[in-house]
């Protein structure tokens, strides 16, 4: 029913391998036999259609088929990986899960009744349409995790176009919107899922070498870590054709110098969200952050300069927080743009915006100067009050040299005296030791533990 279009897909082509995982390639007919196996397993486990299920794992063979029975079974899905383990319990909470399914090490599944019965609104619509529901959960970074729901037939119905089968590789998190939209549009096309047991740039590399992956889809700060750790020296990379970004505003420096050093290599921005999905996107060039959105079922519009979305297949709502729709139907982002005929440049959150004595920041901005100092491997840019101005600019700064804060205060000022204005240079600058990225490899701005 809800998954006929993938099964022939993996039918008619039974000796391809689907997934990679553990170096190890298991095919599209394993995997057609082992979604029905999973399925089989949910009625003997007395798991009910509409059910609200949680799959505790990252990407592995039995996780997607595990999925996709769900899917076949019209329940609500919720991916969640080991990077959310301390929200856990708050993430079941929130999502009132009726049952757990976890995948262990060697990649066997194990049930759990919670003896919790799902009532929210929304899953009382998708058990009337017999649809099969996804959840996923912000990040938190800004406040508390909003757990959104989507109508998973909507979202699917954008993977029943063919396109091109490619070997990609799964950077993005399997309870991360880009890494389903990565899961679905590889199986939907008869590609190969490759697999990492961790997302080091060591890792990444490896595999890419090893399985000749052609797409490799993941964010700014990895792209930046890549260079930095110069794992690309160590493994061929030649069967790369498609790198993908998105997440976190692009710093023009990271861009620039990783299209410099791999001009065979294209480069496209993406944009999507958890509340909406990914929108097709095309950059107006590899080294450009302007990219055009939206097309098929998405309309943009640009409203005091923010981007506003509305899509089929944009979500329910969310379980846990008021509607974010405007009356007419438009998703809200929080991203503000530039816009340039068909095309935008993300400037950066609103809610990051930083208030200078009056004058606008984005720390992007900043972050892409400091970047491109000698020396920085990290930098986080965020607003501290001030008396006088309202807000000074903070620069919390990661680096590979020994300078002392005062030689590199010294050496910062000069950099930046001709490359921003000087509102925008930090007046208050922290050296420090640790990453300033959360575990889905996206700058984390506010202090505190990583999520």
């Amino acid at each position: 029913m809800h998954t006929d279009f993938l099964l022939e897909v993996f039918r008619a082509n039974p000796d391809k391998p689907a997934v990679v995982w553990r170096d190890k390639p298991y095919s599209y007919q394993w995997l057609l036999e082992t979604t029905a196996a999973a399925e089989a397993a949910l009625v003997a486990q007395g798991v009910p259609r509409g059910a609200v299920v949680s799959i505790e794992a990252d990407f592995s063979p039995t996780s997607v088929a595990m999925l996709l029975a769900l899917i076949e079974r019209s329940c609500v899905a919720v991916p969640l990986t080991d990077t959310v383990r301390e929200k856990k319990k708050e993430f079941r909470e929130i999502g009132e899960i009726e049952t757990i399914v976890t995948i262990d090490a060697n990649d066997q599944w194990h049930f759990e009744h919670t003896g919790v019965q799902a009532k929210h609104a929304h899953f009382a619509t998708l058990r009337e349409r017999n649809h099969p529901g996804l959840i996923l959960y912000s990040s938190g970074s800004t406040g508390a995790s909003k757990a959104a729901l989507h109508d998973l037939s909507f979202l699917l119905d954008k993977f029943k176009v063919q396109r091109q089968s490619k070997c990609t590789l799964t950077f993005l998190l399997f309870d991360h919107i880009g890494g389903i939209n990565t899961l679905l549009y590889t199986l939907s096309n008869a590609g190969c899922v490759v697999t990492v047991e961790d997302r080091s740039a060591e890792s990444v590399c490896r595999a890419i070498d090893r399985h000749k992956v052609e797409i490799l889809p993941t964010s700014p700060t990895f792209l930046n870590l890549l260079l930095l750790s110069e794992a690309y020296k160590r493994h061929d990379l030649s069967s790369l054709e498609l790198v993908t970004y998105g997440t976190e505003v692009m710093p023009e420096s990271t861009l620039k110098r990783f299209c410099a050093l791999f001009p065979n290599i294209r480069t496209q921005q993406t944009y999507g969200l958890s509340e909406v999905g990914i929108l097709r996107s095309k950059s107006k060039s590899s080294d450009s952050l302007w990219v055009k959105v939206g097309g098929e079922d998405y309309q943009t519009r640009i409203a005091d300069g923010m981007l506003e979305i509305k899509a089929k297949s944009a979500m329910l709502g969310y379980l846990n927080a008021p509607s974010p729709f405007t009356a007419d139907g438009w998703f809200i982002t929080g991203d503000a743009v530039e816009v340039d005929g068909e095309y935008i440049r993300i400037l950066g959150r609103k809610s990051e915006l930083i208030n200078v004595g009056g004058a606008k920041v984005f720390p992007a901005e900043v972050e892409n100067v400091l970047q491109q100092m000698d020396g920085v491997e990290d930098v986080a840019v965020t607003g501290e009050r001030n008396a006088i101005t309202g807000h000074m600019i903070k620069a919390r700064v990661k680096l590979t040299t020994s300078e002392t804060l005062p030689e590199f205060r010294k050496r910062m000022n000069e950099f930046c005296k001709d490359r921003l204005e000087r509102f925008k240079i930090p007046q208050k600058v922290e050296l420090v030791e640790e990453s300033m990225h959360g575990s889905r490899f996206k700058k984390m701005r506010r202090e505190g533990p990583a999520a």
